[in-house]
């Protein structure tokens, strides 16, 4: 179940994707998630007009280590020819592997701009979209999208049909309309129609909490690769379970509280490698709380993290927690 597979002409290792994340998915990320078993990995969203204008932020963002190979850009925007300008310049410029297209953000500052999830109420527009951009690059490109806007209107199919038509090499879907955003359940019902209508490769996404999720995610929908996205914060090591229970059915041991911490020094650090001490620790302190979750007595550490502004504060609490908690479980284990 976790053999090699293609989108267009990259081979993807194996059947686990790490879906795009605003303000996650930067290269620190994507390297530890390579480094847990990832097969593809897909940088956050950026904006098609950011590229057209070189804003510096927006180049560094498309920042790609050569240990995250295979992965894929995310660009969106609302205008063809801004789009594809984008798209073009992903392609020459960048060492992405994949181009993807996104209409799916459900965010109001992207949708009023006719980008994101605005595209899923017409097909025509996915199909003209789609066929602009595929038309001028020549690496492979994807379209991430979700079910529909909302509960009346939910062209899945039909928008995941025009995006094959037009020469997309493989789709993604979260299972929810962009009126969920991210809340209520995910529709598998409608992600297996979509998988049973196409046929370029179909990356099923939403709900996916465990690898068990991941499995049905292949036999029951059909998807011929899973994507997880909020899962994965904070716990990388969900992707090395998954790709180790896809092939063999067994499950392994969930990490120790003193290797989270360990993992996520070395996210601090690559974070602040890639975006300076400032911005790094700044970014590290969304993160945090995700490598904490459920960690006994890490109420103290959360709230050390939030306050300091430096690489050796931020790494200084995280070693005296890891010590309080090597004496914590010490004393605490079952006899």
């Amino acid at each position: 179940m976790t053999s090699a597979w293609q989108i267009g002409d990259v081979t993807i290792p194996n059947r686990v994707v790490v879906a795009p994340m605003a303000g996650v998915t930067n290269a620190a990320f994507r390297v530890i998630c390579k480094d847990f078993g990832a097969g593809l990995v897909v940088c956050e969203m950026i904006s098609d007009r950011g590229i057209m204008y070189h804003n510096r932020k927006t180049l560094e963002m498309m920042f790609v280590d050569p240990k995250e190979h295979p992965m894929s850009i995310q660009i969106f925007g609302g205008s063809q020819e801004t789009l594809v300008q984008a798209a073009e310049f992903v392609d020459q410029q960048t060492n992405a592997d994949i181009i993807d297209i996104n209409m799916g953000c459900p965010v109001n500052k992207v949708v009023k701009t006719d980008a994101g999830a605005k595209w899923l109420l017409d097909p025509n527009k996915v199909y003209e979209m789609v066929a602009a951009v595929t038309a001028a690059v020549n690496k492979p490109v994807t379209v991430k999208m979700r079910t529909g806007w909302d509960a009346g209107h939910v062209y899945a199919v039909e928008n995941a049909r025009a995006a094959e038509r037009a020469g997309a090499a493989a789709i993604a879907m979260h299972g929810r309309t962009r009126k969920q955003m991210y809340q209520g359940h995910a529709d598998w019902d409608v992600l297996k129609r979509v998988a049973d209508a196409v046929t370029i490769p179909f990356m099923g996404n939403g709900d996916v909490q465990t690898p068990q999720d991941a499995a049905r995610m292949l036999t029951e929908v059909g998807a011929d690769a899973v994507m997880i996205g909020r899962a994965v914060e904070g716990n990388p090591w969900m992707l090395t379970q998954t790709v180790h229970y896809l092939e063999t059915g067994e499950l392994l041991t969930p990490p120790s509280p003193m290797a989270k911490m360990q993992t996520a020094i070395e996210h601090l650090e690559r974070l602040v490698a890639l975006k300076g001490e400032r911005g790094g620790c700044h970014e590290f302190r969304e993160q945090a709380p995700y490598y904490l979750k459920g960690i006994p007595r890490s109420a103290r550490t959360k709230v050390a993290l939030m306050e300091a502004d430096s690489l050796a504060a931020m790494k200084s609490i995280l070693t005296d927690f890891q010590a309080q908690l090597a004496t914590y479980l010490a004393d605490h284990v079952v006899k």
